[in-house]
């Protein structure tokens, strides 16, 4: 049974069908059905303040490697929190669209509580790295973007490398991976902040590439870099290479939004946590406004 992870496919919509349901108290088997589409039928739960749903049917997708993936094996207690995805990145990948089928697929391939693996209908043990390959597959078949596909499955792949279960591999491959993936994301998002500081003319060392020029060529220089010292990283990350360059290019290129971003979600998180203490809410609200003010007063009368 081979596999090319980089071989591009044509979209199937038809691989994913009806699942039925699976036997249980109260409760008759309900076999898939290849001749119907799939249904997504989730119930909304809150437990332990944290948003999950849990699946009331299976999904069913004809795999082009492993035949049929039947998931979850037993349905309403299942749970899922969609698409795995930052609230700050959400803009870029949804927690529902159109990958929907298949994020939820790869969920019930990788979450099985006390077992690393699964089994498919026709006996394929499915690890872990198999799993993220049949994840971007079934999103392409179900209709999501390019880049969007891409961008899921190398973050997914990433995860795979610094946790490591579920994969078969040795300890010293977890570790190398582990490495590979750590170091990219500590260096990327150093150099990144490094980048913005060189951009506003800080007093520290220049970077080559961007160095004490004009701000719109130092912008180009610190994309350039972004671009270039991520692919070089991605060399390290072996068979994973295409993750690598996606997930550094795009933490590179993405990092100055997701920082701004940032400071207005922790206002709003902080004024959320204060909001239950009305005093210190007032207080809090106070300071920002006087804060602004003074800033506005003082850049005001400078232009004067």
């Amino acid at each position: 049974m081979t596999q090319n992870a980089e071989q591009p496919i044509a979209p199937e919509a038809a691989r994913f069908y009806d699942g039925g349901v699976n036997a249980d108290k109260g409760q008759s088997e309900v076999p898939p059905d290849p001749a119907s589409l799939a249904r997504i039928e989730l119930v909304r739960t809150t437990e332990n303040g944290c948003e999950e749903f849990k699946m009331q049917r299976r999904i069913a997708y004809n795999d082009r490697h492993l035949g049929e993936l039947l998931v979850p094996r037993r349905t309403r207690t299942f749970c899922s929190d969609l698409t795995s995805v930052p609230t700050l990145l959400t803009w870029l990948v949804p927690k529902t669209g159109e990958h929907l089928p298949a994020t939820l697929l790869h969920d019930g391939l990788i979450h099985l509580p006390g077992k690393p693996t699964y089994t498919s209908t026709d006996g394929y043990v499915v690890q872990r790295v198999q799993a993220d390959r049949v994840l971007r597959d079934a999103m392409a078949d179900a209709g999501t973007a390019l880049i969007r596909r891409w961008l899921i499955w190398s973050a997914v792949a990433m995860a795979t490398m610094l946790d490591g279960s579920g994969t078969g591999w040795s300890k010293g491959r977890k570790w190398y991976y582990r490495l590979a993936a750590g170091v990219t994301l500590l260096l990327v998002f150093a150099l990144g902040i490094y980048a913005f500081f060189d951009l506003f003319d800080a007093h520290i060392p220049k970077l080559p590439w961007m160095g004490d020029r004009p701000w719109f060529v130092e912008v180009v220089g610190g994309l350039s870099g972004a671009v270039v010292i991520p692919l070089v990283l991605a060399l390290f990350w072996g068979r994973f290479r295409i993750a690598g360059a996606v997930v550094g290019v795009s933490l590179a290129v993405l990092l100055p939004v997701t920082v701004a971003l940032l400071v207005p979600t922790l206002i709003y998180q902080l004024l959320e946590l204060t909001a239950k203490a009305p005093k210190v809410a007032r207080g809090l609200a106070l300071a920002l406004g006087a804060a602004a003010l003074a800033v506005w007063l003082t850049l005001s009368l400078r232009q004067l």
